[in-house]
């Protein structure tokens, strides 16, 4: 049976397809002057609960706020105020405080501040784009916002836009993406990555009905949406659009390989570029991240695998009462990046830490892998 969100795209389609019209992308976002990005979240809910975690987790040194941390808009003044105070008017002028760091496609922000105070602001700005947040960790400092879709990519021909909410309600851009941010300390400073997963509606084999696939991450995207951060931090937005459009590549293309039938991936790059990149791949892969450990190397995961045979079962109503649990469970798992000699190794190890080259490892080997393609 065709699903509502289906049943929306068609009778959009029909409306438009009946008055032979149809929509074209503003001038602004041909010129490519501003980004096709409006998302309208599909999942109602209060988008800036900062969860009870975040005040227990300011009693570990890792999580402690500096005194006197000042207010958002405070914040937003003094930037503005500083930006209004130095004098000339150079071409690139540096913002003091934000900076993007590039290193092949990847982009990210290193700030000159405490992950404690970045924290809050990052759950706020996803607020800000039309996002709810899904699932927040401030100890492992990850923020992952719901499924939202990009009302930028439906048509804005006039129809629509005279008929404002009423059209909104039959339209669908049959896609949908959620991000994930993760913040690192490194040196007193906190990096900040996006990354994000995008699906989309697609016909079934038959024709009869459609379903929702896995797309592939767009690059450019995360740094769409890392230039908006940098605005909502202060940023002039001139400035974060040249920023995060003209940081330098890294001068060395990463090689990523896997070892022929064993779970071992091998990159030519030293340990914090390679435990930077292995960060990102998890994330775009969507394990679920429970914990991590920069100085041993460890990214601590939950990691279900669907290709054991093992059946899978939703528990019933009457079975959540009493407690029922799948028949299978996710393991808990490391991804341990390790240096070795010039370059990095990634492997798989269980929740003890004995290496693991069974199939499961194999295949979230092949993920990483297949996560870190053209970065």
């Amino acid at each position: 049976m065709m699903t509502l969100l289906t049943s929306k795209r068609c009778a959009g389609l029909a409306l438009v397809g009946a008055l032979g019209l149809s929509g074209c992308a503003s001038v602004n976002q041909a010129l490519g002057l501003e980004e096709s990005v409006n998302y309208k979240s599909t999942v109602r809910g209060d988008p800036l609960t900062i969860p009870p975690d975040l005040t227990q987790a300011n009693a570990d040194a890792r999580y402690r706020a500096p005194e006197g941390v000042a207010t958002f808009s405070q914040y937003a003044q003094a930037q503005q105020a500083g930006r209004s105070a130095t004098p000339g008017s150079g071409v690139l002028p540096q913002v003091e405080g934000i900076r993007v760091v590039r290193d092949g496609d990847l982009r990210w922000l290193v700030i000159d501040q405490s992950a404690d105070a970045v924290y809050p602001k990052i759950v706020e700005f996803w607020g800000d784009q039309g996002f709810t947040i899904a699932s927040q960790d401030p100890r492992a400092g990850l923020i992952q916002t719901d499924w939202a879709e990009n009302k930028a990519k439906i048509p804005e021909d006039w129809i629509r836009s005279a008929l404002g909410a009423i059209i909104d309600s039959v339209y669908d851009s049959g896609e949908r993406e959620r991000f994930r941010t993760r913040l690192e300390r490194v040196n007193g400073k906190t990096e900040v990555f996006i990354s994000h997963q995008h699906m989309v509606e697609t016909p079934t084999d038959d024709g009869t009905t459609f379903k929702w696939t896995f797309g592939k991450e767009d690059p450019g995207l995360n740094a769409a949406m890392l230039a908006r951060l940098m605005v909502f931090l202060g940023t002039d937005v001139q400035q974060a659009r040249t920023q995060v459009a003209q940081a330098e590549r890294a001068p060395n293309a990463v090689q990523v390989e896997q070892i022929p039938n064993q779970a071992i991936l091998t990159l030519n790059e030293p340990f914090d570029r390679a435990w930077r990149r292995v960060g990102v791949a998890i994330d775009s892969a969507g394990f679920n991240v429970e914990d991590r450990d920069r100085s041993t190397g460890d990214y601590f995961i939950r990691y279900l695998d669907s290709d054991t045979g093992v059946k899978i079962e939703q528990p019933n109503f009457i079975d959540r009462m009493f407690g029922a649990r799948n028949t299978a469970e996710a393991q808990a798992l490391r991804i341990r990046v390790a240096e070795q000699g010039s370059g990095s190794v990634v492997t798989v190890l269980d929740a003890n830490g004995q290496l693991q080259d069974n199939n499961t490892a194999k295949r979230i080997i092949a993920v990483l892998l297949s996560n870190m393609d053209n970065r």
